[in-house]
């Protein structure tokens, strides 16, 4: 398997491969990593490593007001401790910015997709920002995925109204989901209401076949809780906000 060098974007989510990541790029370490992917010749994919926060914080803690000798130290590793890799899962993905726009001032506006995904042998907090060795992971189909493809859309879309039926709002239409099965079974990994690590281990899914087996459980028992809960608070749970940074 060969290995790259990318630049790392940490956040308290997970990006799968196929989705779409806006991002409010604010911190001077993520900043001069959309200025060096700005910079790069317009023929060349301006692409980072975005891998979920494990144990830290997406944005660096601030202390205002404490002396100055106080304050946490800023740096590429700043909220991650001393040896940054333990504070990251170790599977990432791939995000390509199609869109690196810079405001007046200084912060970034930025629309990336998720391609593929990784695993991350190493970081190095040298530079201005975080970069890490990476390997990629090639998307096997495993046993049964078809089968299995359209087991999800069922449960998906039985999932999609109980939902819709707690939050006392209508589906507007049903949007097509995809037949390929490994890009299906990334759709509803991120369109379902689970927590990181949740989201964390599909991605990790050794196959898509093992990913669909895991979302058909996973969807048939939220369906099934909702179905006993009166409300759900009412907040878009199916929609993920931008990252503050």
């Amino acid at each position: 398997m060969t290995t790259a060098r990318l630049p790392l974007f940490p956040l308290n989510s997970v990006l799968f491969p196929g989705l779409v990541l806006p991002l409010n790029v604010f911190e001077q370490r993520y900043r001069a990593l959309m200025r060096d992917l700005s910079a790069l010749p317009e023929d060349e994919p301006r692409r980072f490593g975005v891998v979920a926060i494990r144990d830290g914080s997406e944005v660096a803690p601030s202390a205002p007001g404490l002396p100055e000798g106080a304050r946490p130290e800023p740096g590429p590793a700043s909220g991650f401790g001393a040896d940054p890799i333990k504070a990251f899962h170790l599977v990432g993905c791939t995000a390509d910015a199609a869109t690196i726009r810079e405001r007046e001032n200084g912060t970034y506006e930025v629309l990336a997709t998720g391609t593929t995904r990784f695993r991350l042998l190493s970081v190095d907090a040298s530079g201005p920002y975080l970069t890490g060795e990476v390997e990629s992971i090639e998307e096997e189909q495993g046993e049964e995925a078809g089968a299995l493809a359209s087991g999800v859309v069922r449960a998906f879309r039985a999932y999609q109204k109980r939902l819709a039926g707690a939050r006392e709002r209508s589906l507007n239409g049903e949007a097509d989901l995809p037949g390929e099965p490994s890009v299906l079974s990334y759709l509803v990994a991120a369109a379902t209401v689970l927590d990181t690590p949740a989201k964390q281990r599909l991605l990790e899914a050794p196959d898509t076949a093992a990913r669909l087996a895991a979302e058909l459980k996973m969807l048939r028992a939220e369906t099934a809780v909702i179905a006993k809960l009166p409300s759900i608070p009412a907040t878009e749970l199916t929609r993920r906000p931008t990252s503050p940074n």
